[in-house]
């Protein structure tokens, strides 16, 4: 685990101030980094070692605190956070660094909003990789208004629901504002027709944890592509799977292809 802090960058956008780390190699192919629910920059992509190892691969590491999240600011309008609401932050911060296009990378939630991404700007994506996300996003991840429940009641001990209680906790550890992910939870929910995802011809890499009870399966997904592959991150549940060594070997073979 790399617990060293990069600077962090802000810029604006809709009215807030977002937040985001440029690092590695400025000449390097840029990846763009999109985190997971109730995460950040620093929790989901340095403190696992993704930007030090993209970093050492040559790549140019960007990646976003999302709305609501990390050092962004935080609105508390469930509406904010719909997945094309946060994919037109992306592209924005995409063009505030003057990308033209880059390989997008999201976990879980950050997945869900590169798949919009992809949709809305297919000439912005040189490659996509999908973590902790399968058939759920197009299928959905099972009932999560308790999990919003969860972050507004008065304590973790308040809370008998076993996702609830994870994400909670998880909230709680990362020192995140709890009304801001419960807007976050409620509005960010927004499925994939399989049809659309159909129409994704970048190339696409899908990993998800054999003991993710959340994601779904990254097979199903990855057939309904013209140009995705599976992977099974093995013995990994949706919160130990995105620091994975498999994970991360398999992404710099993968682009390594491309």
């Amino acid at each position: 685990m790399n617990l060293n802090a990069p600077p962090f960058s802000s810029f604006r956008h809709n009215r807030l101030d977002l937040y985001y780390l440029d690092e590695g190699d400025p000449a390097g192919a840029p990846v763009l980094l999109i985190h997971g629910f109730a995460s950040s920059a620093l929790v989901n992509w340095v403190h696992p070692g993704w930007v030090k190892t993209l970093g050492e691969a040559g790549y140019r590491v960007i990646a976003i605190d999302n709305r609501g999240h990390g050092l962004s600011d935080k609105p508390r309008d469930p509406e904010a956070y719909r997945p094309w609401v946060m994919a037109e932050d992306a592209v924005a911060l995409l063009d505030h660094l003057r990308i033209p296009e880059a390989h997008v990378m999201g976990y879980s939630m950050g997945a869900r909003v590169s798949v919009f991404l992809a949709l809305a700007h297919p000439h912005r994506v040189r490659s996509l990789v999908l973590g902790g996300l399968g058939s759920g996003m197009t299928d959905g991840v099972g009932d999560w208004d308790p999990i919003a429940d969860a972050l507004l009641a008065p304590s973790l001990d308040d809370v008998d629901h076993d996702r609830g209680r994870m994400f909670r906790a998880f909230a709680e550890q990362t020192r995140s504002d709890r009304e801001a992910l419960a807007a976050c939870i409620r509005g960010s929910r927004d499925l994939v027709a399989e049809a659309d995802m159909g129409r994704i011809e970048a190339p696409t890499l899908i990993g998800v944890g054999t003991k993710d009870d959340i994601a779904g399966s990254p097979h199903k997904l990855a057939a309904l592509m013209p140009n995705a592959r599976a992977l099974d991150i093995p013995g990994r549940d949706h919160m130990l799977a995105v620091g994975d060594k498999v994970f991360k070997k398999a992404v710099l073979d993968f682009y390594a292809e491309l």
